[in-house]
């Protein structure tokens, strides 16, 4: 079985009788100065990675134009948002690296490929800042939902260029989370960036592709909308912030699979092993043969040496093809 088909059955709730296996280890670590891999690519072969996270494509804003503003201490609001155009999303020589990862991934070795897209929130805090963001919720919800539909449309077109081109899935990233709690109230969420994310669903089911969320934190108060909207996956299920796995195979393990399970916030990367072992045992005893495909929870990051992330990947590997 390919990885693409593994990583599609999981998802879909079809036990393939082995666990996917990914990680997100591309960026942070110094790969260029160490001798035994030089680049990531290598470590993913190593381990034959079922997965690969695709980053490219136009952005939407026209920073120049924003940064010129800043300069003069002008306040990026929504409505000054509004008066400046998103740049084009359908210039085909912008998504030339999209077509290349493509072909060294999935037509080259056969992996899941999915690609990062905006949401309706986190995208808006480089234009934002994101305190002032927070801030507008509450001053400005009628202007932000304008912005909010226009980010949404052009969304729509950027993921169906990507299905076009062949990506299995529509990754849309979009923190929501704190460490306790949604950023905003429940109730902000629901009104102001929920019909948009449904907006955007439903163009990528139209594609016919999967579609999942990225959000950090705590996320339980969002998980009716995650339903809503129709995602596939969820990354990464973050139980350092309040949300348990027993929570989810008890609610939500019929509805929609989990990426993650590799804490990068409390277990890789801190130099004990035994908690490390440990950890990754109990989510494969708790997820195995569930619609889990086993990743860390964000990035690596780099106080994580290569010979623990070996020694993590070694343990993975052995658990997911037994």
């Amino acid at each position: 079985m390919k990885s693409y088909e593994l990583v599609s059955q999981t998802i879909k709730g079809n036990n393939p009788g082995r666990t996917p296996v990914y990680g997100w280890i591309g960026w942070n670590l110094d790969w260029a100065g160490n001798k035994k891999y030089l680049i990531h690519t290598a470590f993913e072969d190593r381990y034959e990675f079922d997965m690969a996270h695709l980053f490219g494509g136009p952005g939407c804003f026209n920073h120049e134009k924003l940064n010129e503003l800043k300069n003069r201490g002008v306040e990026i609001t929504p409505e000054v948002l509004l008066d400046i155009p998103l740049l084009p999303v359908d210039h085909m020589e912008d998504y030339k690296s999209i077509v290349d990862q493509l072909k060294f991934y999935r037509e080259e070795r056969g992996r899941f490929c999915y690609v990062q897209s905006n949401g309706i929130f986190e995208c808006l805090n480089d234009a934002f800042g994101i305190e002032n963001h927070l801030l507008y919720l509450a001053l400005y919800p009628d202007e932000l939902k304008e912005v909010y539909y226009r980010q949404a449309k052009w969304n729509l077109e950027f993921n169906n260029i990507m299905a076009e081109l062949g990506v299995d899935m529509i990754h849309i990233s979009d923190d929501w989370g704190s460490q306790n709690s949604l950023l905003f109230s429940k109730s902000m969420y629901e009104e102001l960036i929920l019909p948009y994310h449904k907006m955007i669903g439903e163009g990528v089911k139209k594609t016919g592709k999967f579609l999942s969320l990225h959000s950090d934190g705590n996320i339980n108060q969002a998980l009716d909308g995650v339903l809503e909207v129709g995602f596939d996956v969820l990354h990464p299920w973050q139980e350092t912030a309040g949300m348990s796995y027993e929570t989810y195979l008890q609610k939500y393990s019929d509805k929609f699979a989990i990426l993650g399970g590799v804490c990068v916030q409390s277990t890789l990367g801190f130099g004990n092993y035994d908690k490390l072992e440990n950890d990754i045992r109990r989510v494969f005893k708790l997820l195995k043969g569930k619609r889990f495909i086993c990743c860390t929870t964000h990035f690596v990051q780099n106080h994580c040496t290569f010979e623990e992330l070996e020694f993590a990947y070694d343990l993975i590997t052995k658990l997911a093809r037994s």
